[in-house]
Parts: structure tokens; C-alpha cells; sequence
């Protein structure tokens, strides 16, 4: 299931093409990216769902595509408001919004729970949860939960994660950041160090708990290749994943 930064796409607010914004954040650690873009027609959306497969292929990450239709990706992430029961897939997430929500999820992977910060894509929607609603959701839902709205910075990041979320779920950080990867690369290890048991303590010495942690790469070399929503985007990175 999608864990750590996962990035959501907007074609519009993109700086520089979506492909190259994609390929930004897969070079600073991203290894999960929901493809929206539902306005497009199906033929142009699947084309561009191909384009970041072949982005996420390289370091071994994974397309979620919103919808019921996965156009190839490795997942769906379905609306608040259907379909039910949800399809059939190998991860399947949700939108939810509140406790009442959550509690109808049924053989969903995961969830996502916003806004729990005012958000630019969509003012006006809330009202916020805030970290301590974040909180009493992650605490009452049957499933793993992401954190969705006006997530943009390392501490929030940081206080989604001690709040008991999976992850966090990033649209403006990234998508309107003039370098993604720099963005991504932040967020990123904001969130492996969330997740990294600190010493501690004990009357016998100091123990640490072993954790494993994913510490984002940046590539040496690129290629330009077509970009149905923006320019060329750069060769993917490998992605390094280490014991801690």
C-alpha cells in the first residue's frame, strides 16, 4: 500500500510539464504518484498514465491511477461517494473526510483523510482537521491512513507521521515547486526520520530499535521523451533502500 510521500498529480498548476515534475520527485525519493487528470479523455489519460509507469518503473515504484478504471497502474483510488462495493483490484484506497466514512470502507487497502491544513487546490474546503482530528481518525479507522490537505512542509510532515498517519498525500509542495526533487527530497526525509525510532534510554544502556528507511537518490544523467502534458522529464533514478 502506499506509504511515505505519495504525490498526487495536476497537469495545471505543473511547473515545467507533469512528466518532468514526476521525474523530479521520483529523484528526490517519491515511489508512490496518484495520476488524476479525470477530465481528460480516456485514450489521452492512459497515455499518460504509460509515460509515468515508465518514470516509476526504473526505481521500482507504483502508478495509482483515481477511478475505478486503473489504465494499467498498480492501483485505484476511489471517491468518497463510489463506487460500493469497491472494485477488485490489488490495492484499492479511498477518500474519506470523516469517522462516518471510514466506517464504510470494506476491502480497501487504505484511505486518505483530508484536509487537515487549509489547502490552495481547494480554499474553502473543510474545515481543517487539524493533527489532533488526524489523530482520532487514524485511531478509529479499520485501515492505514494518508494524509491529504496542505501538507507542505518537513514539520508537517513530521507531526502527520507522530499523529499516527502511514503517510502523507502532497499535490502543491511538489506540482507547483520550481524544483521538485529538492521538494520531494524534503519531505521525504522528514518523513524516514518520523518513522525512525530514536535512542532511548534505559537503565542498562542505550538501545535501538532497527528500522529500515528509504533515503531518496538524485540521477547523474537524463533524456528528453515526449511529455503529452509538459516537457521532457529526466532517466528515473534507482532507488536505494538501506537497514537502519
Amino acid at each position: 500500500m502506499p506509504l511515505g510521500v505519495v504525490v498526487l498529480t495536476d497537469r495545471l498548476v505543473a511547473q515545467g510539464g507533469l512528466d518532468r515534475v514526476v521525474a523530479g520527485a521520483v529523484a528526490g525519493g517519491v515511489r508512490w504518484v496518484v495520476l488524476r487528470e479525470k477530465d481528460l479523455p480516456r485514450a489521452e489519460r492512459a497515455a499518460l498514465a504509460a509515460d509515468l509507469r515508465a518514470i516509476l518503473a526504473g526505481v521500482g515504484g507504483a502508478l495509482v491511477v483515481a477511478g475505478p478504471d486503473p489504465l494499467g497502474g498498480d492501483a485505484v483510488h476511489l471517491p468518497a461517494a463510489g463506487p460500493y462495493p469497491p472494485p477488485i483490484h490489488t490495492v484499492v484506497g479511498r477518500s474519506c473526510h470523516d469517522e462516518n466514512e471510514l466506517t464504510r470502507l470494506t476491502t480497501e487497502h487504505y484511505a486518505t483523510i483530508s484536509p487537515i491544513w487549509q489547502t490552495k487546490t481547494k480554499p474553502g474546503y473543510g474545515p481543517p482537521l487539524g493533527v489532533a482530528g488526524l489523530g482520532s481518525l487514524v485511531r478509529a479507522s479499520p485501515v492505514p491512513l494518508l494524509a491529504l490537505g496542505g501538507v507542505e512542509t518537513p514539520e508537517q510532515v513530521t507531526a502527520c507521521v507522530k499523529a499516527g498517519a502511514a503517510g502523507v498525500a502532497v499535490l502543491g509542495a511538489i506540482m507547483r515547486a520550481q524544483d521538485p526533487a529538492e521538494a520531494s527530497a524534503s519531505l521525504t526525509s522528514a518523513y524516514v526520520e518520523a518513522v525512525t525510532p530514536v535512542l532511548t534510554q534505559t537503565r542498562r544502556g542505550v538501545t535501538q530499535v532497527p528500522t529500515s528507511g528509504l533515503r531518496p537518490t538524485v540521477p547523474t544523467q537524463g533524456s528528453s521523451l515526449i511529455a503529452r502534458s509538459g516537457r521532457g522529464r529526466p532517466q528515473p533514478p534507482t532507488a536505494t533502500r538501506e537497514r537502519r
